[in-house]
């Protein structure tokens, strides 16, 4: 999906070229996965193996979903957004139909969800085919797309990795209940950067025009000062809170002894917000492979931090690894956009907007908290 709006956002005679291709490239994944995971539950005997089949089918229906990429280009999301909240509607609605009927499959309840999400895609295709450009332009062949995608989603593997690798530290060397407690905390942390990856992702398309047009860098300053500041007030405020905030999603006090790693984790949301403008700012520029050999250095942080620091400090260690680690992209943002030409010299002040702005919240919620 990056790689069809890197390569069509500043030209919309591609538009229908680049949504053949990628089309061709998710239809021929799908038939894969249908393969491994139908094939795989049939082959081991798994009693649910019909729905799991059906279940699979899903990811074909990601090829219809392509038909917004006008729509991505044009920053046009509440559209998009309607469609993907009846789709979540209708597979919360699916579940709760079975947990009433008494249904304890998993695999239906799989098939289920999966239903709703296709459904969607669906619905994402009828809308999006409407705002389609004329057809016309040259089409864009699967080896082009593929140059561009592969090296991303090999970065998305390694993010995942990055993201998620700190739970086998923490189990092997604190236990399941703080691996629990931990969880949780990563969780708040999850919900804490969803507006700064979305916010990025949205931009992708303008930020490739400007860098088209050779104003790149100010424009990533314009977008990333201000969701920095925001990103910087939101943890001031919730850091005096971090323990009540725990305890109430748990239910229980035991998650407040998770406290002091949220706090690096708000940290670490913070850098996210620097990290992802910046690392979208990088696709702009087409330079997949730098986004790879970023997060490649990256998940080698994660992985010699949870190494060196979870054995000591346990879930406190992990946060301050993740915390490395967004620091880490951030920083490798900066020397791949410059050297690509792309040097942040504008209104350099702004940059002590986010610590500033962390302040801030942080007084005046400790003046609230007590």
């Amino acid at each position: 999906g990056q790689a069809a709006v890197q390569l069509s956002a500043a030209d919309d005679d591609r538009v229908h070229g680049v949504i053949a291709a990628a089309r061709r490239v998710r239809l021929t994944g799908a038939l894969v996965g249908v393969a491994l995971v139908g094939g795989i539950a049939y082959l081991t005997g798994e009693p649910s193996a019909p729905w799991i089949l059906l279940a699979s089918l899903y990811p074909l229906t990601h090829a219809l979903e392509l038909s917004t990429l006008f729509l991505r280009n044009q920053i046009a999301w509440s559209r998009q957004v309607l469609a993907r909240a009846i789709a979540a509607g209708l597979s919360l609605g699916c579940v709760v139909i079975l947990r009433v009927s008494g249904t304890t499959d998993p695999a239906v309840y799989l098939c289920a969800v999966a239903a709703g999400s296709a459904i969607g895609n669906l619905l994402l295709h009828l809308v999006g085919r409407k705002h389609l450009p004329a057809p016309g332009g040259p089409p864009t062949a699967v080896r082009t797309l593929l140059i561009v995608a592969l090296p991303m989603g090999a970065a998305s593997i390694c993010q995942q990795l990055y993201f998620w690798i700190d739970n086998l530290f923490v189990r092997a060397w604190n236990g399941e209940a703080w691996l629990g407690r931990y969880n949780l905390a990563v969780r708040v942390m999850s919900f804490g950067i969803m507006a700064g990856v979305y916010a990025s992702l949205a931009a992708l398309p303008w930020l490739t025009r400007q860098h088209m047009q050779g104003r790149l860098a100010a424009a990533l300053v314009r977008l990333t000062q201000p969701v920095l500041a925001v990103a910087g007030l939101g943890a001031g405020l919730l850091w005096p809170y971090a323990a009540d905030v725990l305890e109430l999603i748990g239910g229980d006090p035991h998650f407040g002894l998770a406290e002091h790693a949220l706090h690096w984790l708000l940290l670490a949301t913070a850098s996210v917000y620097l990290g992802a403008p910046l690392l979208g700012g990088v696709v702009a520029t087409g330079a997949s492979r730098a986004v790879l050999a970023i997060s490649v250095c990256a998940l080698v942080v994660n992985l010699v931090g949870n190494t060196w620091l979870v054995p000591t400090h346990g879930i406190e260690g992990a946060a301050i690894a993740t915390f490395a680690t967004e620091v880490m992209v951030a920083a490798g943002a900066l020397v791949a956009l410059a050297r690509r030409g792309v040097v942040l010299r504008e209104r350099l002040l702004g940059w002590s907007l986010g610590p500033a702005a962390f302040l801030v919240g942080y007084l005046l919620s400790t003046a609230v908290h007590g």
